[in-house]
Order: C-alpha cells, then structure tokens, then sequence
C-alpha cells in the first residue's frame, strides 16, 4: 500500500540504460550530496535518528498513554458532537481489554474488526492490542466471501461489526459483537448490550498479560508487489516507530502545540493511513479529531467550520472534492485550516495545483508509505522559504533507503529513476503464511522491496513516478487484480480473464476487465459487472468490461497487464 505518489505517468518509468552504472562511478564524490553514500547506494534520512524505546516489554497502548499532555477532547462524532475526552479514554480502553479476556480472549487471539470510522473504533482496537491479542480490520461493506476467508486465514476468534453484517459471522461459527453507529456513552441501548457491558465493567484483571514489542500486535492486509491480498504482520515495535517516526516526529517539525490541533479523520481507520494517526499517534500527542463515519464533502466543510479543524488529512478524490468546493464559495470558509496532508494514491500535478490555488493560505503536503512498512518513509514540509508540493518529502528519521535499476538491481545515484527499496524499524515482521511472499518482499539484507519506481532529487526529496506492482488504486483503496480474477474465472462463461487499471480523474484508477468468451457465450458487460459485485465489497467492482479475441502473454504464458493497459484511454 502505497500512502502517497506524485505519479503522472502510466507506464513504466524506469531507467535501465547499459551506462548508468559506469556513469555513476565517474562522478567524483564531493560531488555527491552528503545524504547519498556512492559507495552503498545508501540514502540516510537528512534527519538525526530517535532513540526508540528500548524495554523489551512494551506495548505500544502503554507507549501511547504514556505520554503527559494537556489535550482535552480525544474524539468527537461529528453528526452528534458525542465526544470522549481524554480523561476517559484510557480507562475505557482498559476496561474493553478486561471485558475481553472476560469473553474468553487471550493473548495472541485474533479479533477482527468490520466497522466505519467511530470514535469508539480506537478504543476496541487499543483494547485489544493492550490484552495482548491481534487485530485485524476490514472494509466494513466486505462482502460475506470475504469475510469468511479473512476469518479462516487470521483463524479468527471474535469480531466487532456492524448489525447488519453479524449475522455473516454467527454462520461462521464466530461470535460477532454488534457496535452503534451513532455513539452515545450514557445509553445502553438494548441492542448493543453486549458492545456496552464490555466498556463499563471497569479494569479488574489480576494480572495484565506480558507483552513483547516484538508480539504480533496487527494483520492488515496488502497485495505487495504482485499477486492477491497477504496478511502484513506488524510488531508491537513496529506501531511504536510508526508512532514516533511518522506522527510525532512530524508535529515537533511545526510551532504550534499539538494539543491545539484538530484534525478531521475521514480517511478509513481500518487503512494501515488512518490507523496510524487517528487509532494511535494522534492520540499520544493530545490532538482533537472529529470523527465522520464516511465522507460526505458538505458535511466535512460544514464538520471543518463546525469545530476548527486545523488538520485534513486526505486521498486524492478527497482533495479533488475539496477542491472544487473551496472554488464555489470562493474561500468564504476553511478559515481554521492549516494543513491538508494528501496520500494513499497519487495526486495529479493539475490537482495539486489548483488546490494551492483555491486555498493559498493552507500548507499542503505530501507523504510516502506502505502498510509493509507500517506508514512510514517520507513526509513532505514546507517553510516560507521553500514549497516543494509535488514531491512526497524527505525520508523519514531512522529510515534508509536505495534506488536500483529495475532490470539488474545495481544501486543508482540521485536523480536516476528506479524501484525503491526501503529499510528501518517499522518493516513488517512478514507476510502471514507465506514465507515465499515474504522473502521475494525483504532481501537478506533486510531491504523491503516496494515495487514503486522513484528518484531523489539532489535534496533528498523523493519523487513517485511510476510502480512496478500491479495493484489498482481506487479511491485511495487497494485493488490487487489477481484478486477480482479469481472471482470472475469461475464464471461458466469466461474463458480467460485479465483485470487491470483505467486511469480515472475522479477516482484514480478503475478496475477493468478483458474477457475471452467460452464459445456461444452470450455474457454481457452488465452480467460481469453484477456477478462481481455480489461477490466484492463495493470499492472492488469491476467498473468496465472488455471483451477481447485473445490476452496478450509472455513467452513463459503470463498474462501482460500492461500490454492491455496500453489499449486504454488515459484521462490525466
């Protein structure tokens, strides 16, 4: 998962010329910038390290509330105003771990989470992590096939859902806790009465477990470089640098008091984005965040004015919307806002433009990440001095990284173009079950494998251009082909299918899919369309159908995705 690009090319970009290697090696050395090692191919952070912590045994909820700040409001509904402060927040969070383990939970349980944006979203995660079990989350509109393979790979023992989506659960044999979607603490509305019992039975636990920072704490789910979706293990220490290298570290660059920052969260906390600034890091620092259950562009300017929001962390439809909006009513509101961060799919140079434009009083930035590595590598900054909007930032402290060709994997200097590859702290443990994922993923030297093609510039900041992986990026979400391929090829009808990804100016990318038709097959693109989407949650569907005689395939019979790419319009 990519958290953010400056991509405005569709194909592959990467520089694979014979010579670059000798050229390299004919620079002198001063005359490379000090960040950038010719001898390794070595990229270091312009930023001093942090010491992490160093106590083996550490959750990263005690890290998180270990913290002394002066914050008030944690999480506001913005439909309701219902707020919990942060007063309340940690025993709440250590109740919900008392009424787990009551439930029978231990640690290293998996409990899966199937739930919108809430403010009480954080606190049955937290509960969970601080008990010492795994959790894992999911798009809350997963269809019922989904649902039932995550549970089997994660060997789930207990998930919180929305109502409707209960019953989905209770057939698989999984007891399923139902969550209001309008919260209100006071009530003890009859129908969740078991979500209410497990936060108010206060924190009585006669020995809380021992946690390791190098337990299991996560499985969030990615299609890496290639292939379907793969369970992304992350550490207890991995949040923990997610925590300090992304979040806070980002807050001490700026003047102002964190405790006075209001930030608008309506990217998915079930997103490795949104997870690691509303569930955890925020909340280390004293922030406000107004909580929408899903976005909605006239009611988040109307949240935004409401409760003067600083902070408005966006995707690139969002900031589209936001956009087009400011233009309408010529910049009469937003007058609270500060910042807008953009990530998780890449921003069109036109987009990002035009927003400055609308909103010149408000900074806009960028930022790089994967959920392989917890949502950390880079982080745009702007001063008075100096605006660079189009690239996604410096690297991260603690983080090192490499550029090498795509085609041989020799390093290459700043300036020249190839796959990134990443190393630091908040790396992912591995991919779950698959060991063979896992090792094409981190080399032996522990390098994370992005598929992402990249440069730097001779500042040291990072420039996304193009990606090797073949993964769609709707709306922000992920998309892994082989994924929706499976579900189409069990059609009677389809002979051979390939998906791959239509630039759109709206969404990004759509998912399309090129169709060989079994003989006297009368399919339709509306019959593939619908039989997708009973089988997907909604942001998976296939959006267009191409029927085609043949798929184009390599000499060893793989499909060409990008052969087929090559057919479709480009938008941007």
């Amino acid at each position: 998962m990519t958290i953010a690009s400056a991509s405005l090319n569709n194909h592959l970009n990467c520089d694979t010329s014979e010579n670059q290697t000798a050229g390299m090696q004919k620079i002198p050395h001063s005359e490379y910038p000090d960040w950038y090692s010719p001898d390794s191919g070595i990229c270091r952070s312009h930023y001093p390290s942090i010491d992490l912590p160093s106590d083996p045994f550490l959750d990263v909820v005690s890290f998180i509330f270990s913290f002394q700040h002066n914050g008030v409001s944690a999480l506001i509904d913005s439909s309701t105003g219902h707020s919990i402060s942060y007063r309340e927040l940690y025993p709440l969070v250590k109740s919900m771990a008392c009424g787990l383990d009551k439930l029978g939970i231990s640690q290293g349980d998996v409990v899966l989470i199937l739930l919108p944006n809430s403010i009480l979203y954080p606190i049955i995660l937290l509960g969970v992590l601080y008990l010492g079990a795994v959790v894992t989350t999911m798009f809350p509109q997963s269809s019922f096939s989904e649902i039932k393979k995550r549970s089997s790979d994660c060997n789930v023992r207990l998930a919180f859902a929305i109502p409707q989506k209960v019953e989905d659960f209770e057939a698989l044999g999984i007891h399923a806790i139902g969550v209001p979607e309008n919260v209100n603490l006071n009530s003890r509305s009859i129908g969740f009465s078991s979500f209410y019992e497990l936060i108010s039975g206060g924190f009585d636990f006669n020995k809380k477990p021992e946690i390791k920072q190098q337990d299991t704490a996560a499985i969030l789910y990615s299609s890496g470089t290639t292939g379907v979706s793969k369970g992304v293990i992350l550490t207890h220490r991995n949040l923990i640098a997610t925590i300090e290298l992304f979040v806070r570290f980002e807050a001490s660059q700026y003047e102002y008091l964190s405790t006075e920052n209001v930030y608008l969260a309506v990217v998915p906390m079930f997103h490795i984005y949104g997870l690691a600034l509303y569930v955890m890091g925020l909340l280390s620092l004293g922030s406000s965040i107004v909580v929408m259950s899903k976005f909605d562009i006239k009611e988040a300017v109307k949240a935004i004015d409401k409760y003067n929001v600083t902070h408005f962390p966006v995707v690139p439809p969002i900031l589209t919307a936001l956009t087009r909006t400011a233009k309408e009513i010529c910049g009469r509101r937003f007058q609270s806002l500060k910042q807008v961060s953009c990530g998780a799919a890449s921003s069109s140079k036109k987009a990002i433009e035009e927003f400055v434009q609308a909103l010149p009083h408000v900074d806009f930035i960028q930022g790089y990440g994967m959920t392989e590595s917890a949502a950390v590598a880079t982080r745009g900054f702007n001063t008075k001095k100096a605006q660079n909007y189009s690239s996604v930032g410096l690297l991260a402290p603690n983080m090192e990284a490499k550029v090498v060709d795509c085609i041989n994997g020799s390093f290459l200097p700043p300036g020249r173009h190839g796959q990134l590859l990443l190393r630091g702290p908040s790396l992912m443990k591995g991919y779950l079950n698959n060991t063979e994922a896992t090792m094409s993923t981190i080399d032996h030297e522990a390098w994370l494998h992005t598929g992402d093609v990249v440069y730097f510039d001779q500042d040291g900041y990072l420039y996304v251009i193009d990606r090797l992986k073949e993964i769609i990026k709707y709306k922000g979400f992920q998309i892994p082909p082989a994924d929706l391929e499976a579900v189409l090829i069990a059609h009677p009808e389809v002979l051979e299918v390939a998906v791959t990804a239509e630039v759109d100016e709206e969404c990004g990318e759509i998912p399309v899919a090129f169709i060989v038709k079994r003989p006297g097959s009368r399919l339709s693109q509306k019959d593939v369309i619908d039989f997708v989407a009973q089988q997907v949650a909604p942001y998976k569907k296939i959006r267009k159908v191409v029927f085609t005689e043949a798929l184009p395939k390599s000499a060893a019979g793989k499909v060409l995705r990008r052969e087929l790419r090559k057919q479709l319009p480009s938008k941007l």
